[in-house]
C-alpha cells in the first residue's frame, strides 16, 4: 500500500490537441486526444480520447463531439473536468486511496482566471493539491535543457492551440511570448485554401492528415503530392483532387510567418548576454508542430541561429512536468507560486 501511495502523483499536459498523463515512478501512461463525445441533450459523456476522436465529423444529431480546450485554455469547463476525471481513473485503477498531487501545464500567457479554471478542474477531478507549471518551462526541462544554469536556453513549443516561445535562465522565464497560431490554425488554413482554390469542403481530420503527410515549411528536394477527398461545393458530391506540398506550403504561409515572427520578436527582447548563449546553443523546437517538415530549416534560415528539434517533441512537455513530480523538492521553484490563493 505504501508503494501505491508514493506512485500516485501525476503530471498532466492538458493540451488543446492531446492530453498526456505522467504517473510518478511509472512514466507516461496515457496519451489521448483532448476530445469528448457527449449526448447533445443531457450532456452525458459517452466517450473520451481516441474513441471520441474517431467520432469527430461523423456523429448523428444526438451526439456532439467537443474539444474542451481552445487555444490552450479551458473553453468548456464541465467537459474538461469529465475528461480529466476519466483519464485519471484510467491510470489509477484503485481510486480509494488516490488523491494525487498534480502538476498541470498551462500556456505562459494565461490570465489568472484561466489559471484558476485549470486548478479547479484538477481539484474537481480528484487531486489533493494542484500545481501549475508554464508550458515552455516544462518543454525545456523535458527536452533536457539545463534550465537552472546561468545560460540562455531558448525553446519554441508549437502545440495545437498555442505556440510558446521562451528564453529560460536560472530556473525562470526571462522573456516569453505566447501566440495563438499553432497546429489547429494551420489545419483551418488548409480547409480555407481548398475551399477557395478547389471548391472542396474538408473536415478537420482530413486537414490534419494533409498537414502531416504533405505539409512543409521550407522547399523540399523532392516535393510530394497526394490525392485528397472531400465534398464538391458546387455539385455537393464527393470528389478528389491532386494536391502538392508546394500548394500546402502556400496555404499555411501566413501561419508559418507568424510562428517565425514570434521567434524573432522574442530574440529581439532577449538581453544581449543571453542572446549570445542562444547563438552558441541554438533554439530547441518541441511540440507536435516541431514535426512539420523543414520548420527547423526555415527558422534557421530566417534567424541565423542554430535550430534543433527535441528528441521526442510530442512528449517534451509531459516529460518535463513528470520530472517535477519525480524530483518535487528540487524543482519546486519552477512551479508557479500560489499567489496566496490557498487551495482555490
Amino acid at each position: 500500500m505504501a508503494n501505491n501511495l508514493i506512485g500516485r502523483d501525476l503530471a498532466v499536459d492538458l493540451g488543446t490537441a492531446n492530453t498526456l498523463v505522467y504517473v510518478r515512478g511509472k512514466g507516461v501512461l496515457l496519451d489521448e486526444p483532448s476530445v469528448v463525445a457527449m449526448n447533445s441533450q443531457t450532456r452525458e459523456v459517452l466517450a473520451v480520447g481516441t474513441e471520441a476522436k474517431r467520432m469527430v465529423g461523423r456523429t448523428p444529431d444526438a451526439i456532439t463531439t467537443v474539444r474542451p480546450l481552445r487555444d490552450g485554455v479551458i473553453a468548456d469547463f464541465d467537459a474538461t473536468e469529465q475528461m480529466l476525471r476519466t483519464f485519471i481513473a484510467q491510470v489509477h485503477r484503485r481510486r480509494y486511496f488516490a488523491k494525487p498531487r498534480m502538476v498541470i501545464c498551462v500556456p505562459s500567457g494565461v490570465t489568472p482566471v484561466e489559471q484558476r479554471a485549470v486548478k479547479e478542474a484538477g481539484y474537481q477531478a480528484g487531486a489533493r493539491k494542484v500545481f501549475i507549471i508554464e508550458e515552455p518551462m516544462a518543454a525545456a526541462i523535458g527536452a533536457g535543457l539545463p534550465v537552472h544554469e546561468a545560460t540562455g536556453n531558448m525553446v519554441v513549443d508549437i502545440g495545437g492551440g498555442t505556440t510558446e516561445v521562451a528564453v529560460i535562465s536560472l530556473g525562470g522565464l526571462v522573456t516569453t511570448l505566447s501566440v495563438r497560431t499553432a497546429g489547429d490554425e494551420i489545419d483551418q488554413s488548409i480547409i480555407a485554401y481548398l475551399k477557395k482554390e478547389h471548391s472542396l469542403m474538408l473536415g478537420e481530420r482530413t486537414a490534419e492528415e494533409i498537414k502531416m503527410t504533405l505539409g512543409s515549411a521550407y522547399p523540399m528536394v523532392s516535393e510530394l503530392t497526394g490525392e485528397i477527398r472531400g465534398r464538391d461545393m458546387i455539385s455537393g458530391l464527393p470528389r478528389s483532387v491532386r494536391l502538392s506540398s508546394v500548394e500546402v506550403r502556400h496555404a499555411i504561409e501566413e501561419q508559418l510567418h507568424s510562428i517565425v515572427d514570434a521567434v524573432r520578436t522574442t530574440l529581439d527582447q532577449t538581453p544581449p548576454e543571453l542572446a549570445g548563449d542562444i547563438m552558441d546553443r541554438g533554439i530547441v523546437l518541441t511540440g507536435g508542430g516541431a514535426l512539420l517538415r523543414g520548420l527547423d530549416e526555415r527558422i534557421r534560415n530566417e534567424t541565423g541561429m542554430p535550430v534543433h528539434v527535441a528528441a521526442d517533441p510530442l512528449s517534451s512537455v509531459v516529460l518535463g512536468s513528470g520530472k517535477c513530480v519525480e524530483e518535487f523538492e528540487a524543482l519546486q521553484q519552477v512551479l508557479v507560486a500560489e499567489n496566496g490563493r490557498g487551495a482555490a
